[in-house]
This record gives C-alpha cells, structure tokens and sequence, in this order.
C-alpha cells in the first residue's frame, strides 16, 4: 500500500473513531424512545452525520436486500475499524440473543466519551512540544536582533574610536 493511500485511510479510520460517541449517544437515545434494534439502527443511520452513520447506512441497505441484521452488523468492523467492534457486538448480542441494550449501551457510551476526552487531553498536552520548536526559531532570532546586536554594534563602534 502506497504512503498515500495508508495516510489515507488511517484519517479515514480517524474520522469514524471520532464519529464513535455521537453515534452511540444515538442508539441510547434511540433504544431509550422504544425502538427496536432495526429501526434503531435506521433512525441512527439518517441522523449521523459522520462516516459511521455512511456505514450504517449500508448495513440499512444490505437488510433491505434481505440480509439479516446481524450479519449486515457483523460486516462493520472490517470496513470500518476495530474501534466500533464494542458497539457492534453489543447489537448483535441483542439481536441474536436478546441481550438487554439499554444498560450496555449506556455503558459505552460512558467509554467510548471518556476516551474522546482522553484523547483530546493527550493532545492538548502534545501542542507546547509541537510549538516549542518554531516559537525558538522565531524568537531566539528577534531577541538576538534586538538585544545582543546592538551590544555587539557598541563594542565594534568603541573599538575603532
């Protein structure tokens, strides 16, 4: 695979891991109104905005051909990444099994924020090493015009008197 083409993709799987807390926070909401899991899954794949909500959408066409919802879910992961691994096995376990969604999805949704907010504080943290760099290149040069040139100036000058 060519450097651009990882470059790429990795923004691609970037973009749906950032997309993650807004589309769990729309099961919630979905599941918490009464929804059962396929309409659940179309309502939440028309009002997210992000690529996850392209991906759900697909998974919406694939049921409409008559896959089952399950599978269509099971198919997610591939294409868009193992960060939504935890939210599609939590569908799938409710689909297939009846497992309770409400409590897990609350509970990813609890996850899935506090390590955006961790993320966004890893780099927040980052930026003073990103901009020590040319904060030096563009002062160390001005503090010398401004305070070791005219002192050198002054010394050349009372040399040649």
């Amino acid at each position: 695979m060519r450097p651009r083409a990882r470059r790429e993709e990795r923004r691609r799987l970037a973009a749906l891991a950032a997309d993650l807390p807004d589309v769990v926070d729309l099961f919630v909401l979905a599941v918490g109104a009464g929804l059962i899991l396929p309409l659940a899954v179309a309502t939440v794949s028309r009002r997210a905005s992000g690529p996850l909500g392209l991906e759900l959408r697909r998974v919406c066409d694939a049921v409409t051909v008559g896959r089952r919802m399950a599978d269509a879910l099971e198919d997610v992961p591939a294409r868009a990444g193992e960060a939504v691994r935890p939210l599609v096995a939590a569908l799938v376990a409710s689909e297939c099994y009846g497992a309770p969604l409400t409590a897990g999805l609350a509970r990813l949704a609890d996850e899935v924020r506090l390590d955006r907010r961790r993320k966004a504080e890893e780099a927040a943290r980052r930026i003073p090493v990103k901009l020590l760099f040319p904060l030096v290149g563009c002062t160390l040069p001005a503090f010398a015009l401004l305070t070791v040139a005219p002192l050198i100036a002054g010394a050349v000058r009372s040399l040649h008197f």
